[in-house]
């Protein structure tokens, strides 16, 4: 079953559901209030919030993995890819290009 996430007026929902559909009547059963503003059906079947993103200090990052999740969220679209490493880490055009590039060599 997909995961979506659903970005509210108010709130982001995160909730399993069949489809579009049944994800907008979860929401509305559990906020009917809140306007939806965007909903992204997650290409896995679980969530993950960066430590790094809320600026909670951790382990050194593995940048391999961090861009083999961004060419899986691009579905291999190498400029998509890019664009989503670069605003994940912070990294420059060049660097986020190099590191993609690497992991679309290996087979990701």
């Amino acid at each position: 079953m997909p995961l979506f996430e659903i970005e509210t007026d108010s709130h982001i929902f995160i909730t399993w559901a069949e489809d579009e559909a049944a994800a907008r009547d979860t929401l509305a059963d559990a906020y009917p209030h809140d306007q939806v503003l965007r909903m992204t059906k997650r290409p896995r079947n679980s969530w993950v919030i960066s430590k790094s993103v809320l600026g909670v200090p951790g382990r050194r990052v593995d940048i391999c993995s961090i861009a083999r999740d961004c060419l899986s969220k691009s579905s291999g679209d190498k400029l998509h890819a890019i664009r989503l490493y670069m605003a994940e880490t912070g990294s420059d055009l060049e660097k986020a290009r190099r590191i993609i590039e690497s992991n679309m060599v290996m087979g990701w």
